[in-house]
C-alpha cells in the first residue's frame, strides 16, 4: 500500500459506511408500512362496545345470576350503568376488572374473544366472601 493509499483509506471506508446511517430510517419505514401494523391498530379496539356480564357464584353464600353491563373502549373497561367498574382489556383479549356496588366489592379476570368472554371473580358481597365465574356477551 502506498503512502497516498494509506492516507485516503480512512476516507474511502467512511464513504462506504455512510449509506449505513440511513439503515435505521429505512428499518423504521419498513416497520411502519408492514402489513401487520394495520391489524394491530384494529385489534386495539377489537372489543369496543357494551358487554352484558352475568355472574355465577360457585363458592360462598352469595346470590347468582346478577347481570352487569360493562363498556369497553380501546383498552379501558368502565360501567355502562350500575356500580363502579374499572379495568382494562389487552389487545389479545385478557381482561382484569374491579367492581363495587355500595359495600360490595369484587375483582376478576378472564378473556374476551369475538363477541363472548368468560372468567372468574372473587370478592365480598353484602358481607359474605364469595367467588365464582362470569360469562359475557357483546350486545
Amino acid at each position: 500500500m502506498t503512502h497516498i493509499d494509506r492516507l485516503i483509506a480512512p476516507f474511502t471506508a467512511f464513504i462506504r459506511l455512510r449509506p449505513l446511517r440511513w439503515l435505521p430510517v429505512f428499518a423504521t419505514l419498513v416497520a411502519v408500512a408492514a402489513p401487520g401494523t394495520a391489524d394491530a391498530a384494529r385489534r386495539a379496539g377489537a372489543y369496543d362496545g357494551t358487554w352484558n356480564v352475568v355472574f355465577a357464584t360457585t363458592r360462598g353464600n352469595c346470590s347468582s345470576g346478577y347481570a352487569v353491563p360493562f363498556t369497553v373502549a380501546g383498552t379501558r373497561v368502565s360501567s355502562a350503568g350500575g356500580g363502579r367498574v374499572s379495568g382494562s382489556v389487552s389487545r389479545v383479549g385478557g381482561v382484569a376488572v374491579a367492581v363495587s356496588v355500595g359495600a360490595s366489592k369484587a375483582s376478576g379476570g378472564g378473556r374476551l374473544a369475538g363477541n363472548s368472554g368468560a372468567g372468574s371473580w372473587n370478592g365480598i358481597i353484602t358481607g359474605d366472601r364469595c367467588s365464582g365465574t362470569w360469562q359475557a356477551t357483546r350486545s
